[in-house]
């Protein structure tokens, strides 16, 4: 009996794989394998890889070349502000004109520490100005009895409100801009409630503590830059930077930085408000605070701070801050009509500019993988061919031919 059947035969007209990597699995498919996996990233990638091959982009240090070359330019641009200012009035760089300009600059500061915080958790406080506005009207109503009795239950009603509104976030997992541009409008809606203009009643002078404010300010705000460009912080902080599909849950680790990014960004508006209402020379008009979310959320990224989340510098902030405070002064002794909200339009664009310089120089360097093998001759080894591994013997340059027809099995000897 003969087995020379065809299916015991080898199907001659079937390409061979000729693919150099298949020696190395030591299985022909191998080759074929690789080779499909191939053709499905050339046509996409699942949720999982895309997440996967993120983590892996973020893992690393951030560079910090490009926070600290702005960080230059803002220090540079506050400066030549400040030089403006005192070659206008020289008195406003002195006291008691400096300690106004100190207390303003802790007010604008806490609102921007409050965004860039809320930024760096990926959850951005839009409602930061209305807070703000919230409680200068409370302080300017309520002062008359004193600051702590005043500013405590604002505080109490702040506090509970972020917890709320984080718990909203992390339960539905929505993004955090739509759910704090919803509390934005119930807070406006209380600021509105007030039908006229409301006279500060409150007696609190900030300004003998002018130095000891921005001097508080100025710590929070480089202690917890340096405190955000350690990694594990840094990624812990943000880890509810969206990768991949954005509405994808993060987990149970997500909570905690939420929660407290959010609540010290209210808290951190409460004493903003406060600081700018003792600061007026008028009464407190009812509005709608939306202005000042734009000052701080703009600042907060031109001082590189990554609208998406996580990334941020070290003096960025301080420096932002003190450019503006600058700026602001010397406009109003200049005259100039400059409406807030021009001001919280151009200082938002050019933090946008900033956002994307800082995604595209300030993330890690791509680590180097592991070299894979090729077909490629190597410099050594005259007789080398890919399609034989280098182990093999070259006395014989053409490789061996099929075998099926021969021996007991071919159709020469069969019966």
């Amino acid at each position: 009996m003969a087995y020379d059947d065809s299916t015991y035969r080898r199907q001659t007209d079937e390409p061979t794989p000729t693919d150099p990597a298949a020696y190395r699995a030591n299985t022909l498919a191998a080759a074929e394998q690789r080779r499909r996996a191939e053709e499905l990233d050339g046509v996409g990638e699942t949720t999982a890889d895309v997440l996967r091959r993120s983590e892996a982009d973020e893992d690393g240090r951030d560079r910090l070349g490009i926070h600290l070359g702005w960080e230059v330019v803002l220090l540079v641009a506050a400066a030549a502000i400040g030089f403006l200012l005192w070659r206008l009035d020289p008195e406003s760089l002195r006291r008691p004109g400096l300690d106004d300009l100190l207390v303003t600059g802790a007010a604008i500061g806490l609102l921007t520490l409050g965004a860039g915080l809320s930024l760096r958790a990926g959850v951005p406080n839009l409602a930061l100005g209305p807070i703000a506005l919230a409680a200068s009207l409370q302080y300017a109503e309520q002062g008359d009895q004193g600051l702590v009795k005043a500013m405590v239950p604002a505080l109490i009603f702040a506090a509970a409100g972020a917890i709320v509104l984080a718990v909203v976030i992390l339960v539905l997992h929505v993004p955090g801009w739509a759910a704090t541009l919803a509390a934005a409008l119930g807070v406006i809606v209380f600021d509105q409630l007030r039908v006229a203009p409301v006279a500060v009643q409150g007696t609190y002078d900030p300004t003998g503590q002018a130095f000891f404010l921005f001097g508080g300010f100025a710590l929070l705000a480089v202690f917890g830059g340096a405190l955000g460009t350690v990694t594990p912080i840094r990624r812990w902080l943000g880890r509810l930077r969206p990768a991949g599909d954005p509405a994808r849950r993060r987990g149970a680790a997500v909570a905690f930085p939420v929660i407290g990014a959010l609540l010290l960004s209210s808290l951190f508006a409460i004493a903003a408000g406060t600081l700018l209402a003792t600061q007026s020379d008028g009464p407190i008009v009812p509005a709608t605070g939306l202005e000042w979310s734009g000052i701080a959320l703009g600042l907060a990224m031109l001082a590189g701070t990554s609208a998406y989340g996580r990334r941020g510098g070290i003096f960025g902030t301080l420096f932002a801050v003190a450019a503006l405070t600058l700026f602001l002064d010397y406009a109003e002794r200049r005259n100039f009509d400059i409406s807030l909200f021009a001001i919280a339009a151009c200082v938002f664009a050019g933090g946008l500019v900033v956002t994307r310089l800082v995604e595209t120089y300030g993330r890690p360097l791509p680590v180097a993988g592991q070299a894979d093998w090729n077909a490629a001759a190597p410099a050594t080894g005259a007789n080398w061919q890919p399609d034989l591994p280098e182990t093999w013997s070259t006395a014989t340059t053409t490789p061996r031919g099929d075998r099926w027809d021969a021996g007991p099995w071919g159709t020469g000897t069969g019966r």
